[in-house]
Formats: C-alpha cells, sequence, structure tokens
C-alpha cells in the first residue's frame, strides 16, 4: 500500500481533515498541524507551491498498528520478526515515484514547511534517506535538511551512523532523500541494525516493498514513494544548519554540516509532500517505538520474561522507557534495567513494573514508583556514560551523562501492607441511568 492509498482510505472513513483555504508554508501549515495532532490534516491549497501537503498522518502506536491490521501489542513481536526474517524487495521498472522527472532543479516550488520562528530555514524532516558504500551496500536512514538555495541543502549528520561512518570513509556519497512514506519504511528508517544490513529488507517483511533504481544515482529507492530528490552529500563542503527543534522540543544549535547538492527530483502524478513535525507526536512515535524490540529481545536475553516496553513521549519518546516484566526473583528488576539500557543506549531513565501496572498511563506508572520504590534499594546510578545527544542536559561534545535505573516492581515476599490494586464492583451503569 503507498501513502496515498492509505490517505483515501482515512478520507472515505471521515478520519481525513482538509484545509482548502489558502496556508502558507511558513509557519502557518506547522501550527495548524500542532493545533490538530493527532488528526490527520490535508493541505490542498499551499501559498508558495503547486502541490498538497499532508502531515499528523501516523502520531500514535494505535494508528501504526491499524496501518498493519495488528494491536498494539502486537507491535513489538511483528518488528522483532521483521528484523530476524527480514527479505529482499522486488525490483520494478517503472515506478510511481518517477512518473514525473523535472527537467531543471528547483527546491522553491515544493512546500518544504518552515516550522517554528527560530528554524533556520525551510526543513526536510520525513525523508527517509537511502545511501550505499562500496562495500557495506545500501543503508536506510533519517537525516534533517534545511534548504539553504534553489538546489542545495545541508544535513545533519550524527557521527557515529553509518551514513557518517560511509561518508568519512568516501568523502561524498551519492543519495536519495524519499519523502511520502508508508510506515514499514518509515519504521525501517528508524531501525539501528548492524552496519552492512540494508533496512529496506525489514520494510519489505513488514509489508511487501517494490523497489525502483534513482533516475540520478545508483541506488535502489521505495517505488511508492511521493518524492524523490537525488544528488549527493560532500563530506568536506560545509554549511551552518540550524537552529531546528529536535525530538526534545527544544532548539538544536547551529553547527556546519555537510552539503547536500540535488542533481534531480522526481515525484508522482499530483505529488503529496509528507510534512513531519519536528519534536511533535508522529516525530516522536516514528522515532521511539524502533526501539522497544531492541529493549525487549535485550531483557529477554538477561533471563526476565519482559511483557512490554514503552518508550514513552513523555520522555521525548528516546531518553526514556518503561519496561514491563513479570517477576519471578528479586534479581529481575535489577537484570531487567541492564538489559533495557543494552537494548537502547542513548536511554537515560529506564522504569520497570510488574504485570499489573499500565505501561501506557502516566498515572499508574508514578503510582508504582510511590508505593512500590525505595531509593536506596531499588534504584541502579550508573557510572556517567555517552547518551544521547539530543539530551540537552548532557554534557557538550561527550554525550556524558548519568543513567538511572527504578526497579517499580513489588517485593515477592510481603512483610508489610499488601502491594495488590484494589478492584471495585464492575456495574453495567445502563442499568441505573436513562439514556
Amino acid at each position: 500500500m503507498g501513502l496515498r492509498d492509505y490517505l483515501e482510505g482515512l478520507d472515505e472513513k471521515g478520519l481525513l481533515k482538509k484545509v482548502d483555504v489558502e496556508v502558507s508554508k511558513k509557519l502557518e501549515i506547522s501550527g495548524i498541524l500542532k493545533e490538530m495532532e493527532p488528526t490527520p490534516v490535508m493541505f490542498n491549497n499551499v501559498k508558495e507551491s503547486d502541490f498538497r501537503v499532508v502531515g499528523n498522518v501516523f502520531c500514535t502506536k494505535n494508528v501504526i498498528a491499524s496501518y498493519f491490521n495488528v494491536t498494539p501489542k502486537d507491535l513489538i513481536p511483528m518488528l522483532s520478526r521483521a528484523i530476524l526474517e527480514s527479505s529482499e524487495p522486488e525490483v520494478i521498472k517503472n515506478a510511481p515515484c518517477q512518473e514525473v522527472i523535472e527537467p531543471t532543479v528547483d527546491l522553491d516550488k515544493i512546500p518544504i514547511l518552515h516550522h517554528c520562528d527560530r528554524d533556520g530555514g525551510n526543513y526536510i524532516s520525513s525523508a527517509v534517506v537511502v545511501t550505499k558504500d562500496p562495500d557495506y551496500g545500501q543503508n536506510l536512514d533519517f537525516h534533517r535538511a534545511m534548504q539553504f538555495s534553489k538546489d542545495k541543502f545541508a544535513t545533519r549528520i550524527v557521527r557515529g551512523r553509518n551514513f557518517h561512518t560511509f561518508l568519512e570513509k568516501n568523502g561524498e556519497l551519492e543519495v536519495a532523500f524519499c519523502i511520502g512514506n508508508t510506515p514499514n519504511v518509515l519504521i525501517a528508517g528508524a531501525t539501528s541494525v548492524e552496519i552492512g544490513f540494508d533496512e529496506l529488507k525489514i520494510a519489505n517483511a513488514l509489508e511487501p516493498l517494490n523497489l525502483v533504481k534513482a533516475h540520478s544515482v545508483d541506488l535502489l529507492i521505495p517505488a511508492e514513494a511521493e518524492f524523490i530528490i537525488e544528488g549527493k552529500v560532500i563530506l568536506e563542503e560545509k554549511h551552518a544548519e540550524g537552529p531546528f527543534v529536535d525530538l526534545t522540543e527544544t532548539y538544536d544549535i547551529i553547527r556546519e554540516e555537510p552539503v547536500f547538492e540535488v542533481k534531480k527530483i522526481t515525484h508522482r502524478n499530483d505529488a503529496i509532500w509528507q510534512a513531519l513535525l519536528p519534536g511533535a507526536l508522529e516525530h516522536k512515535i516514528l522515532m521511539g517505538m524502533p526501539r522497544e524490540p531492541t529493549i525487549f529481545n535485550k531483557v529477554n536475553e538477561s533471563g526476565v520474561k519482559c511483557l512490554d516496553v514503552n518508550v514513552n513521549p513523555g520522555g521525548c519518546s528516546w531518553l526514556h522507557a518503561i519496561v514491563q516484566i513479570d517477576k519471578v526473583s528479586e534479581e529481575d528488576g535489577k537484570k531487567a534495567i541492564y538489559g533495557a539500557f543494552a537494548g537502547h543506549g542513548s536511554c537515560k531513565h529506564i522504569f520497570i513494573v510488574d504485570k499489573d501496572i499500565n505501561i501506557y498511563d502516566p498515572l499508574s506508572v508514578e503510582w508504582a514508583m510511590a508505593t512500590r520504590f525505595q531509593g536506596d534499594t531499588r534504584m541502579i546510578i550508573k557510572d556517567k556514560e555517552p547518551g544521547s545527544s539530543l539530551d540537552p542536559s548532557a554534557e557538550p561534545g561527550t554525550k556524558l551523562t548519568t543513567k538511572i535505573g527504578f526497579d517499580l516492581t513489588k517485593p515477592l515476599v510481603i512483610k508489610g501492607k499488601s502491594f495488590e490494586i484494589a478492584d471495585f464492583p464492575k456495574v453495567n451503569l445502563d442499568k441505573y441511568f436513562t439514556k
């Protein structure tokens, strides 16, 4: 299923809001999307462009689960299987993403949004980026890109990621920024795997995917994407990039970042630009959710039965993880903490809870901390180590941070008051109130 097929389904169900009055790509569209989240919105009349814009499409786990026809509880096992059982996508010759091949490059014609007033410029924030190394093969990742001319961006390349490794090794890389994707491609792009593993195989395992050879670069790209922006990223050619709103909803600093020089733009007929609000719900869910299966697997590998994981929006869907376990030993909480940190190295705080705690309800988790936690025996404070570059409180430059694990599970042997949650009687209210 392509993005527009999914949008047509939403429209038929009355779930897609439409804005037909003229709106601007500078500050106005982003403001509407933020006010409307998590409701999907289509903008049919963009002041600066002939193309439509859609946003808030995949803001919650429930929405993503419904796309795959599963329940939210099924997502972690499904993602884990997709990583283990990845498969080669089919390569085709004629693809929707190449229905139109623009004769010249003019980024001003595309509705690349200016999201917030202090942003350094118009930003691509929803692109899944394909690149390739002669030895390792293709790589899929997310990279933001700030437009500074009609044919160039400054693109943020985080040190340590596979893209950065490829770029340092080769000096420059052919790239394809793919915009307008479905959750299988978006999730695969946010998944961390060993270098040399093509994440498009994960996307294909989640839902069958067709690829096509890009028009001007030697890369295989998702055939159903709405826009493909092709070119090369040059390591030694730098341009100021930023400020930009991070996943933490705070402004990132200005840096000198590599230049992305655009060679060719292809797109579908009547293409739809997919917006992704930085720091908002959709950004958070697409970043955090792919880390849940890696935490889940590592906790299980530690010898503790993991039931569910929530890399929750309150923790910026990156810095916190709530892990639900089936506790059978007093050491399980501690083991689960270390397993969770092994599964997500950027995480700062881990919360381990019992199976009777709702990990999607912050009040339930806080209740567990209030009633089942003692800091002197149930808290693990790790020595300072590198955390996330997204954390504003981490040490600048080194990313050094203090990581803490909180064991919020109840003791197996009760020595005082009960830890059980009291149940109230269940009644049928229709019996007592008239409609």
